[in-house]
């Protein structure tokens, strides 16, 4: 089994934001990957107007997937679950997705559908320049408040400005129609309130609730770790 993470919206260096769970999986011989999304700016070609979105971002999750026919767990976390539900649709080896404080859209469905019409007050936007991200003042009271002091040191740095696009761009398949999926609702979660999680949890196969923020696979990686096992 291999595990392929996919991170969430305005931030860079997804290794670093999936490392502690990423090493007690290698504790465990589970070997993982994260792919660099395009849209973050992640490899190499910046955010913006007509710069990469979600298709880019999409076709940069299924080229990992389709590296291998390995049995593949898909973990997504929050906008991941966007290119996820589009990326892992109609391949066999991925076995199942968990998807955590994530967005599971119909095809058909954007970033956007799942919003109020105004941007959360913790983002910047910059429609000119056509990016949007996380305010540094509040990434960690709203982020990672349950996070110890060396993560909320760092956070800031694996920030990333994103292309706006990417929230109105529809998907145009749903992986989880068709995969086993389970849906880590994060209790505590300042960024993505919990009653709305569980709204979106009802799409999923099966739910699961851990008294956490945001970034459990940061503040709590041996329970993310622990429930990837039973998958």
């Amino acid at each position: 089994m291999r595990v392929v993470f996919v991170h969430g919206a305005c931030v860079k260096d997804g290794s670093w934001w999936w490392h502690r769970t990423g090493a007690l999986l290698a504790e465990k011989g589970v070997p993982s990957v994260t792919p660099a999304l395009p849209s973050c700016g992640e490899t190499g070609v910046p955010g913006g107007a007509g710069g990469p979105g979600l298709a880019e971002d999409v076709s940069a999750v299924r080229r990992v997937l389709l590296d291998s026919a390995e049995p593949t767990i898909v973990v997504a976390h929050s906008y991941g679950g966007i290119v996820t539900a589009e990326a892992a649709a109609g391949l066999a080896s991925v076995r199942h997705l968990l998807l955590i404080s994530s967005y599971l859209p119909e095809p058909g469905q954007s970033l956007s559908d799942f919003g109020d019409g105004a941007p959360a007050p913790f983002l910047d936007v910059d429609l000119e320049a056509g990016t949007f991200g996380v305010r540094p003042e509040l990434l960690i009271d709203t982020f990672l408040h349950d996070c110890d002091a060396d993560v909320q040191a760092a956070g800031a740095d694996h920030l990333a400005r994103q292309s706006v696009q990417v929230t109105a761009q529809p998907v145009s398949a749903a992986a989880w129609h068709d995969i086993p999926s389970t849906y880590l609702v994060c209790a505590q979660d300042r960024g993505t309130p919990a009653r709305l999680q569980r709204e979106f949890a009802q799409r999923a196969a099966h739910t699961v609730e851990i008294d956490a923020g945001h970034h459990p696979f940061l503040s709590q990686p041996t329970a993310v770790r622990d429930l990837l096992l039973t998958l």
